[in-house]
């Protein structure tokens, strides 16, 4: 019934075949190239499009459709890793503190709170620095930043469900805490789960985006969306030269759209209540 109505909302089945294409065209990166992806060729640099380089050159005669190919599996890779190290992290702790309530409860919400209202970028930054800037740090900066909304939106759900009379059968039964939290309690909170993760991937790559630009996340010359954005912090490449830095833009853009329509088609398929369109 969810999937029917998911596949009856357009909006989310046009994110759904951007993400499709957006995925494949980064998975099969190798066999719709012909360039090298990190190979420097002076004599080619900062091309227009052409035949030959179908998206131009940037500043060190590198193919800017064979990296914006290749930088899709690293800022796609980030985002959904990322989202996957927060959300295992939210569920977690908020099941525990719905589900136990009392002390724990206000310890885990305590620290949740000071998580919460330190800056994300400031932080973020302060992390990368520290880890040292590369692709698997950007990965775990962004899971252990952003665990904080899953894990309010968990313990909610849990302090509804845990007085349910399957519950109390539950524990009449004898089942262990652990078994009633994973096999009877967060099966029935996991649609806010989804569509909050789902919604969260776009927010894991536009982070990614904002460090890599910044030079505090992924490095060069591995590309991604975002290193290939810092290029146009020169004013020369910003004006003159937008196919460097244009098509990096227009990728993050359209992958940020696809996730949010395919995160609002699951939470209207998942929660028929909201109603529909």
């Amino acid at each position: 019934m969810a999937w029917r109505r998911f596949r009856a909302n357009r909006r989310a089945m046009l994110g759904l075949y951007i993400l499709i294409i957006l995925a494949l065209s980064a998975v099969l990166a190798p066999y719709l190239t012909w360039h090298d992806r990190d190979l420097p060729d002076v004599r080619a640099a900062e091309q227009p499009p052409s035949r030959t380089h179908w998206l131009g050159t940037d500043e060190l005669g590198r193919d800017v459709y064979t990296r914006l190919l290749y930088g899709g599996r690293i800022s796609l890779t980030v985002g959904l890793v990322a989202v996957a190290i927060y959300v295992t992290i939210g569920v977690v702790l908020g099941a525990v503190a719905g589900y136990y309530g009392g002390v724990v409860d206000s310890v885990i919400m305590r620290i949740t709170d000071v998580v919460m209202v330190i800056p994300f970028f400031p932080l973020a930054l302060t992390m990368a620095a520290a880890l040292r800037p590369s692709v698997y740090n950007t990965m775990l900066v962004i899971g252990l930043l952003g665990w904080t909304g899953i894990c309010r939106l968990v313990r909610g759900e849990f302090l509804t469900l845990r007085s349910r009379e399957f519950v109390a059968a539950a524990r009449a039964s004898g089942a262990s805490d652990a078994r009633i939290i994973f096999r009877h309690i967060l099966p029935n909170a996991v649609a806010p789960v989804v569509v909050a993760a789902a919604l969260g991937v776009g927010t894991a790559i536009l982070s990614e985006a904002g460090l890599s630009f910044l030079g505090f996340g992924v490095q060069q010359p591995t590309p991604s969306w975002g290193n290939m954005l810092s290029a146009a912090l020169s004013l020369k490449v910003l004006l003159l030269q937008p196919w460097i830095w244009l098509p990096p833009g227009l990728m993050i853009f359209s992958a940020i759209l696809a996730v949010n329509l395919v995160g609002e088609g699951l939470r209207d398929a998942l929660d028929p209540r909201l109603g529909r369109r």
